[in-house]
């Protein structure tokens, strides 16, 4: 991955949420009456600036574009004229000010629900159904009775149609409790109960690991043999400086035959910075080429990759294809959006409890490689992308922490019960907790990511 293409559209995703943030926060305090003396996107020195409206506001789009800030008039800041201190901050009803606070993360949920209605509605939603394939000797899948070819029905009784269904419901029961109930039914239709046990607490932990789940549990899901057939080419990947093209069919690499695409990947993953001679065949001509095989570490193994996916599995046995009307797909952007925010919240409780683990906790490094990896994978997959990080930070900034809205809010609504502000001390203890917790979060975040690098 090209490190100046990462680090672009790392920018490109967190600038537009954080101005959709700030403008959430912009919108709800200009029509409640709040003066608003600046917003800016970006950090720093201005780069444009502009002054509209009645009231003046300063529009900003400034040199350091992680972030942004909306500036309102408040007497705690400075000396406010006497014909505004209505409109300061500090004096408008509580329930404004929490309003405001609000505004923030609300719009980043919105933005969530409007991208992925959109997504489901151009493109419909694909899910591969959830049929089981190798299942480890003597695994936990194994002693519960799971067997190749059975299909997933439900998880502790909640029905499922995808693998993505079932991961989520499998991470959350392993996060919970110490069994997993498992609908099933076999391939000759016949269906019955599976009861997976996990009696072990640093066992259920350890499964909660990114990309520890199904291989702790013993199992894969099915895939069919996917012809050895180049799909999208990820750009200045060691596969298009080769000169590969999607349609290019790989018949062979070292003289190797390749029969399907999970032996191509087979043999490359093992090859990580070497080169290898690959034979394909393009327009009924074959011709060989030599490529250098990019390494990466993964989970502390070095493996190799030549950038390049296989064409679409399309068989209709195995996948799912919902289409939506436009008013279908926005009440399913908005269930969908609502469920992954709960989602995060329960499973980051559970990280707080020790329950999940910390390895979960993703930081700048991890998410400007997603965000670069998604964009190349396609517009879909960037938007897709966007969701994620926008409720992501939506829920983020509602947690409890004073530095964070959450945190405001919390101090709106004590000042609103108690009938009077609370204490400069208590606000500013309150400041130096939020930024100390913050601090942790950040750290832990940011070695999780330098341990995915170079572990």
């Amino acid at each position: 991955m090209n490190l100046v293409w990462t680090l672009f559209w790392f920018i490109v995703a967190v600038g537009l949420l954080v101005t959709v943030h700030e403008f959430g926060h912009y919108f709800v305090a200009r029509r409640l009456g709040f003066k608003v003396l600046r917003f800016s996107v970006g950090f720093g020195k201005p780069l444009l600036k502009w002054v509209g409206g009645a009231d003046r506001v300063e529009y900003v789009v400034a040199a350091i574009p992680l972030g942004g800030y909306v500036k309102l008039l408040d007497e705690r800041e400075g000396p406010v004229p006497p014909q505004e201190l209505a409109r300061s901050f500090t004096r408008r009803p509580p329930w404004q000010r929490i309003a405001v606070l609000l505004a923030g993360p609300a719009f980043n949920i919105l933005f969530a629900v409007l991208v992925l209605a959109g997504i489901f509605w151009v493109n419909g939603i694909d899910e591969m159904r959830p049929r089981i394939g190798d299942v480890t000797v003597d695994s936990i899948a194994a002693r519960s009775g799971l067997r190749f070819g059975d299909e997933i029905q439900s998880v502790d009784g909640r029905a499922v149609a995808g693998w993505r269904d079932v991961v989520l419901g499998l991470l959350d029961a392993v996060s919970s409790r110490n069994e997993i109930v498992l609908g099933v039914r076999d391939r000759a239709g016949a269906t019955r109960t599976l009861h997976l046990g996990l009696p072990d607490a640093e066992q259920r932990r350890h499964l909660t690991e990114p990309t520890e789940l199904l291989r702790g549990l013993g199992f894969e899901f099915w895939q069919p043999p996917v012809a050895p057939i180049v799909g999208p080419v990820e750009r200045g990947g060691p596969a298009a400086r080769a000169g590969l093209v999607p349609g290019d069919r790989i018949v062979a690499i070292d003289g190797v035959r390749m029969n399907d695409f999970k032996e191509i990947a087979d043999y490359v993953h093992a090859r990580p910075d070497r080169s290898i001679n690959l034979e394909y065949v393009r327009a009924g001509v074959t011709h060989t080429v030599a490529v250098q095989v990019a390494g990466d570490d993964v989970n502390g193994k070095r493996i190799g990759f030549i950038h390049v996916s296989p064409q679409r599995i399309s068989d209709p046995s195995l996948i799912v294809h919902t289409q939506f009307t436009p008013l279908a797909a926005l009440a399913r952007g908005t269930t969908e959006s609502w469920s992954l925010t709960v989602f995060q919240a329960r499973l980051f409780w559970r990280m707080v409890m020790g329950k999940v683990s910390l390895k979960n906790l993703s930081g700048p490094l991890s998410i400007a490689k997603y965000a670069g990896e998604s964009a190349e994978a396609g517009t879909s997959s960037f938007l897709a992308t966007l969701v994620i990080l926008s409720l992501s930070l939506g829920f983020l900034n509602l947690l409890p922490i004073p530095i964070l809205d959450g945190g405001q809010i919390v101090f709106q609504l004590a000042e609103w019960l108690k009938g009077s502000p609370l204490s400069e001390r208590t606000q500013v203890f309150g400041q130096q907790v939020g930024i100390a917790l913050l601090i942790v979060l950040m750290g832990v975040a940011l070695y999780n990511d330098i341990a995915r690098q170079f572990s």
